[in-house]
C-alpha cells in the first residue's frame, strides 16, 4: 500500500475544498438585491463630468506610469484642483521613492466629526497605457464624489485619497501610495470607521460568457455574464463598516451587485489598496467589476476609454455615494 499516495492530497482535492469553503462563504455572505428599499439621493452622478474625467486622465502628453514623474504630477495637479473646488480641505501627501517625490492627493468632508471612513483610488497605471478601467473610473469615481459630497451633513468624516504607485514595480511594497497613508493613519492613531478601495468600474458586458471567477463552478452561482459591481470582503472581521456599506449599496439598487468573500491566497481578493489597510488592521472591502476575471484589456495597451460602460459605471458611483450619506 502506497501510504504516500493516501496522506498527501491531490490537487483536485484541494481544490474541491477551497471550491467548498468559497460556496460557503458566498451562502453566508449572500449575492444580489437585499430587502431594503432604494434609496433616494438628493444629489446624482453627471455622467457628462464623468466622461470629461475620464478624457483627462486618459488622454495625457505620456503614460501615468511611475517612470512619467512629470506626468503622475500632472494628474495629481488635476485631481488636486478639482478635489479643492469641493472639499473642506484638500492636500498633497509627499514621499521620496528612489529620489523622486509622488504624491497621494487628499480631500476631506464633513471634518467636524473625528471618526472617518476612506475612499480611494489609484490613479497611477502599468506601463504605457492609458489605464481607462484600471484604473481612470476609480479616480473618476472620487473626483464626481467629491462634487456630490459638497454641502451634504455627514455622520463621519470623509476622506477621499487619489493614490500613487499601486501598480508594479511597487505594488505589495512600501512605496504604495496607500501603504504610506494607512501607516499614517495608523501611526497618528487615527479614529477609522472603515475603508473603501474603487478598482475598476467601468467594465460591463452582458454576452453569456463574459465573467470568469478564480474557480470555474462559481459561475453557477453568480452566473457568467460580467453585468455586475462587486463588494469583496474579508471572510472574516470585516466589521461593521463592511457590513453597513454592503447594506447601503444594495439597497441603493442602482445597480446589479454581487459580494464575495474568501481566503486572502484566493486570486485578485487583495490585489489592490484594501490590502494595505487590513494589514494595519482597518476594515475594508473592494469595489470592483471585479478587473482581470472580466476585462482581458486589463494591463494592456487595449485598456481604453472607447472600451467602458460610462452609464453603468455612473451608476456604481450613485450607490457609492448614497452608501456614505446612509452610514450608519
Amino acid at each position: 500500500m502506497n501510504l504516500k499516495k493516501i496522506i498527501k492530497p491531490t490537487r483536485k482535492k484541494i481544490l474541491l475544498l477551497v471550491g467548498l469553503f468559497i460556496v460557503i462563504c458566498f451562502f453566508l455572505v449572500g449575492s444580489g438585491k437585499n430587502n431594503l428599499s432604494a434609496q433616494s439621493s438628493p444629489v446624482v452622478a453627471d455622467t457628462v463630468l464623468v466622461k470629461k474625467h475620464l478624457t483627462a486622465l486618459t488622454q495625457t502628453p505620456q503614460f501615468r506610469n511611475h517612470k512619467n514623474i512629470d506626468q503622475l504630477n500632472a494628474v495629481a495637479d488635476y485631481i488636486h484642483q478639482t478635489f479643492a473646488a469641493y472639499g473642506d480641505s484638500t492636500s498633497f501627501q509627499e514621499y521620496k521613492v528612489d529620489g523622486k517625490v509622488y504624491k497621494n492627493v487628499i480631500t476631506s468632508f464633513g471634518t467636524e466629526n473625528t471618526k472617518r471612513i476612506i475612499i480611494g483610488a489609484h490613479y497611477d497605471v502599468c506601463g504605457d497605457q492609458q489605464g481607462a478601467d484600471d484604473n481612470a473610473t476609480g479616480v473618476t469615481a472620487l473626483l464626481e464624489l467629491a462634487r456630490m459630497l459638497k454641502g451634504q451633513k455627514l455622520k463621519y468624516r470623509v476622506d477621499l485619497v487619489a493614490y500613487t504607485l499601486e501598480e508594479p514595480p511597487y505594488f505589495r511594497t512600501e512605496n504604495m501610495g496607500s501603504y504610506v497613508h494607512a501607516k499614517y493613519l495608523k501611526d497618528n492613531k487615527i479614529d477609522v470607521y472603515g475603508m473603501g478601495s474603487v478598482e475598476m468600474i467601468g467594465y460591463f458586458r452582458d454576452e453569456k460568457g463574459s465573467q470568469g471567477f478564480p474557480i470555474g463552478f462559481l459561475s453557477w452561482f453568480y452566473g457568467d455574464k460580467g453585468d455586475f459591481i462587486t463588494l469583496v470582503k474579508k471572510f472574516s472581521g470585516a466589521g461593521p463598516f463592511v457590513k453597513n456599506f454592503i447594506e447601503n449599496f444594495k439597497g441603493s439598487e442602482q445597480i446589479k451587485t454581487e459580494t464575495f468573500s474568501a481566503p486572502k491566497f484566493v486570486a485578485g481578493m487583495d490585489f489592490s489598496d484594501h490590502l494595505n489597510y487590513w494589514n494595519f488592521d482597518f476594515p475594508a472591502l473592494m469595489i470592483t467589476d471585479s478587473s482581470f476575471f472580466r476585462n482581458k484589456n486589463y494591463h494592456e495597451p487595449t485598456d481604453t476609454l472607447e472600451t467602458l460602460d460610462t452609464n453603468r459605471m455612473t451608476k456604481v458611483i450613485d450607490a457609492i455615494f448614497l452608501s456614505i450619506i446612509h452610514l450608519k
